[in-house]
C-alpha cells in the first residue's frame, strides 16, 4: 500500500546541512541550521544545565510516567518567567498549560485545540514566517492566511501595512506573533508597536497567539517579554508557545510550553481538561528530562544566575558578532548598507540578497545558508567573518 505515497522534495535546511557535510572545502561555513553555536561551532551543555543534570542524578527516584500536564514545577516556573512575576493573570489563576515535546509540540498542541473550537479557524502568519508553522499549524486542519511583515528592498518592518491588514482580520480569527528574535528576520517590533497592536487586538477581538522561542536572545529576559505580557495584561484571551531549545541550550531534550490565557479561573480549569485531552491523544504522556532540569535551574536562585549569565553571554556574542560582519563589509568596500544587520535582533537576520546570490555564495564559496538570505548569526565567529566578508563582497560585485 505504500508504493501509492509520492515523493516529497527533501527538506531545505536538512539538505543543506547533508550539503555542507560533503564540502571538502577547509573554510567552508554553516550558517543555515538554526542552532546556537560558540566560537568552535560546537553547540555547548550550559553550567547551569550541567549542574542541574547532578542535581536531578541525586534527586530522581524513579522513571514512572509523570502527571499528564508535566511537570508543575517547569509549568510555574516558566509561567513567572513569560509572563512576570506580578501578572495579574497568574494570580487570577486565568492560565491552562502543559509542558509539551519542544516549542513545535507546543504549536501543534495548541493547533490542534483552536480545530476542537472551531475547524473553519483562520490563522495570519507574518510573510515571512518560520517555515515550520506552516505544516504544525496547517496540517492540524487550520486556514492560514499571511500579513506583512517585512521588506527586503528597505530592509525594515511594513508596520503601516501589516496593520491596515489586521484592521480587517475579523473576531475569532488567530494572528501568530513573533514575541521576540523573529524567524527569519530578526526584525522585532518596537515597544511603542506591540502598544498599537495591543489596542488593535483588544479592538477587533482577534485572538493573539504569540510564539516565544528566543527570550533572552534579543534586548534580555525582560525586556524581551514586553509584548506578551502587555498582551496577556490587555486581551481576555491569548495563546502562547514556547522553547528552552535557545535560551537553555536543551535542543534534543525537546521542552516546550503550551499555555492558553482565559477571560477567567472557571474557563481555564475547562482549557486544562481540553488542552490534557489533546496532549493525550497525541503522545500520551509527556517527556521528564528536560522540564526537570529547567524546573531546578528556574528555582534555585544560585543556579537561576548562572543561567541568566549565560543566557546574557550568548545574546552578548550574537551582538559582537552582528557588528563585526557589518564592520568587515564595510573594510570589503561593499556597496550596499549592511547597517541593518545591527538593529535585527536575536539569531537570524536577512541579508536581503537574491536566492542567486546565496547559489553563488554556496557554490563558490561554501558558505551555506537558505535561499531566503536568512543567517544563523550564531555561526559566524572570530576565525570566518573575515572570510564570510569577502564572500559576500565578491558575490555582490559578480
Amino acid at each position: 500500500m505504500f508504493e501509492t505515497l509520492p515523493a516529497l522534495s527533501p527538506d531545505p535546511i536538512l539538505g543543506l546541512s547533508a550539503a555542507f557535510k560533503l564540502d571538502n572545502n577547509p573554510k567552508k561555513i554553516d550558517l543555515g541550521v538554526g542552532v546556537y553555536k560558540d566560537e568552535h561551532g560546537n553547540t555547548p551543555i550550559l553550567k547551569a544545565v550541567s549542574q542541574a543534570q547532578a542535581v536531578l542524578q541525586e534527586r530522581e527516584s524513579s522513571k514512572v510516567y509523570i502527571t499528564p500536564q508535566g511537570h508543575q514545577g517547569y509549568i510555574d516556573g516558566m509561567l513567572n518567567l513569560l509572563l512576570g512575576e506580578g501578572s495579574s493573570v497568574l494570580k487570577d489563576k486565568r492560565v491552562a498549560a502543559v509542558q509539551a515535546p519542544g516549542g513545535c509540540g507546543a504549536l501543534r498542541i495548541l493547533a490542534e485545540l483552536l480545530v476542537r473550537v472551531n475547524k473553519d479557524t483562520v490563522v495570519w502568519v507574518s510573510d515571512p514566517t518560520w517555515a515550520n508553522h506552516m505544516p504544525l499549524l496547517g496540517d492540524a486542519g487550520l486556514t492560514l492566511k499571511t500579513y506583512p511583515y517585512f521588506d527586503k528592498d528597505s530592509a525594515s518592518i511594513k508596520f503601516d501595512e501589516m496593520m491596515d491588514c489586521l484592521k480587517g482580520v475579523k473576531k475569532g480569527d488567530v494572528v501568530l506573533l513573533h514575541g521576540c528574535c523573529h524567524n527569519p528576520t530578526g526584525a522585532d517590533l518596537t515597544n511603542e508597536q506591540w502598544d498599537a497592536l495591543a489596542a488593535l487586538a483588544v479592538k477587533n477581538g482577534f485572538l493573539p497567539f504569540v510564539d516565544v522561542a528566543y527570550q533572552g536572545f534579543g534586548d534580555g529576559l525582560e525586556e524581551d517579554a514586553y509584548g506578551l505580557r502587555l498582551l496577556a495584561e490587555s486581551v481576555d484571551e491569548l495563546v502562547v508557545a514556547a522553547s528552552c531549545s535557545k535560551n537553555f541550550g536543551l535542543y534534543r531534550e525537546r521542552v516546550g510550553l503550551a499555555a492558553i490565557l482565559t477571560k477567567d479561573e472557571k474557563t481555564a480549569s475547562i482549557a486544562q481538561s481540553q488542552i490534557q485531552s489533546v496532549a493525550r491523544g497525541i503522545y500520551s504522556m509527556p517527556p521528564s528530562y528536560g522540564g526537570a532540569l529547567v524546573d531546578i535551574i528556574l528555582a534555585d536562585e544560585a543556579l537561576r544566575n548562572v543561567w541568566q549569565t549565560e543566557v546574557a553571554e550568548m545574546r552578548d556574542r550574537m551582538i559582537t558578532l552582528r557588528k563585526l560582519l557589518v564592520d568587515n563589509l564595510v573594510n570589503q568596500g561593499v556597496d550596499k548598507d549592511f547597517s541593518f544587520v545591527n538593529q535585527q535582533k536575536g539569531m537570524f537576520s536577512f541579508l536581503c540578497i537574491a536566492p542567486e546570490q546565496v547559489q553563488h555564495l554556496r557554490q563558490e564559496h561554501s558558505v551555506y545558508f537558505v535561499d531566503s538570505s536568512r543567517v544563523n548569526i550564531a555561526g559566524i565567529s572570530l576565525a570566518n567573518v573575515e572570510v564570510l566578508a569577502k564572500a559576500i563582497a565578491d558575490t555582490l560585485k559578480a
